[in-house]
């Protein structure tokens, strides 16, 4: 894929965001606050995905192996 039909790809998707969001109707300011707060709360959400998924994930996976049997020894009785 050439260089050309990769940005004529990239301005059709930014043609087809306008048109879903109807953005292409806001003035300029508008648009910078717009793209401003989408912006933000994508980032926002990313975040807290990247900080709060795997805890969750790993909480989940141990709740599992509890609950099929496979339980971490106690330290305690190691030492005994």
């Amino acid at each position: 894929m050439d260089i050309k039909s990769m940005k004529n790809y990239l301005y059709w998707l930014y043609c087809q965001f306008e048109l879903i969001t109807c953005s292409y109707l806001m003035e300029p300011w508008e648009k910078l606050l717009f793209y401003t707060f989408n912006i933000t709360m994508l980032v926002m959400v990313l975040y807290t995905a990247y900080i709060f998924v795997p805890v969750h994930i790993s909480t989940a996976f141990q709740f599992f192996l509890h609950l099929f049997g496979n339980q971490h020894e106690n330290t305690v009785s190691i030492v005994k």
